[in-house]
């Protein structure tokens, strides 16, 4: 089961077979890196050059990296409990206190930094009453053509002026807890979006489930049961 809330209110409420053909849903477009060729160019002159015989250092391993290959490690041994498979977006999504989301009317530099110092690259849009009525992307809020240049300077004023209710998607889908995860994968992939809100059929906000969440818990959870 798959909703579509926008401003006014419940546009859709059925499979994700047909959330396609509701126009206002856009797929959006991945985001790019926010860096120019120069960026890169400076990058590679500024690395250190290694002294002739010096060994070369191996590259350090992500953490999370060496926490996976721990964990399937273990379960040659078998787990202590036995763990029910991963099939549910409540399994895997962020619930109630610990969503971040934002006020349309909030300006969209605050929005920027709001995102930005929780580390987070999307949050709901929720109005007064706390119903969802759209999904702000932080690469929306910085476009790449903005960036840098005395040309753009004026355009770049106007848009940190804006609010979040001039540049969230709108309407977006949302999804309930317990729609199972297969179901949702296939939205993100025809979506393009990087998660989706997660609500009541009221539209009351309930938690959020990104890719991040569903491709930690293939880390975290050996061994692959997601699809079980």
């Amino acid at each position: 089961m798959f909703f579509v809330f926008g401003p006014s209110g419940q546009m859709y409420r059925g499979g994700p077979e047909q959330l396609s053909q509701v126009a206002p849903v856009r797929r959006v477009q991945r985001p790019q890196a926010l860096r120019t060729q120069s960026a890169d160019v400076q990058a590679r002159q500024e690395a250190p050059t290694p002294a002739p015989g010096a060994q070369a250092r191996a590259p350090a391993v992500p953490l999370r990296v060496l926490e996976a290959v721990s964990a399937y490690m273990q379960t040659e041994q078998g787990p202590a409990e036995p763990r029910q498979p991963l099939t549910r977006v409540r399994d895997v999504m962020t619930e109630g206190a610990s969503t971040i989301s934002v006020l349309p009317q909030l300006p969209a530099h605050e929005a920027w930094q709001l995102l930005a110092q929780q580390g987070i690259a999307q949050a709901p849009v929720v109005n007064a009453q706390g119903l969802v009525v759209g999904l702000l992307l932080r690469a929306d809020l910085a476009p790449l053509e903005l960036l840098p240049g005395r040309e753009h300077v004026r355009a770049a004023i106007a848009r940190a002026q804006r609010t979040v209710e001039q540049v969230m998607v709108t309407p977006v889908p949302t999804v309930p807890p317990e729609t199972q995860l297969r179901r949702l994968a296939g939205v993100l992939l025809e979506t393009g979006l990087p998660g989706l809100p997660v609500t009541d059929e009221a539209g009351r906000l309930a938690g959020f489930v990104s890719r991040a969440d569903i491709m930690r818990a293939v880390a975290g959870e050996p061994p692959l049961d997601l699809w079980s």
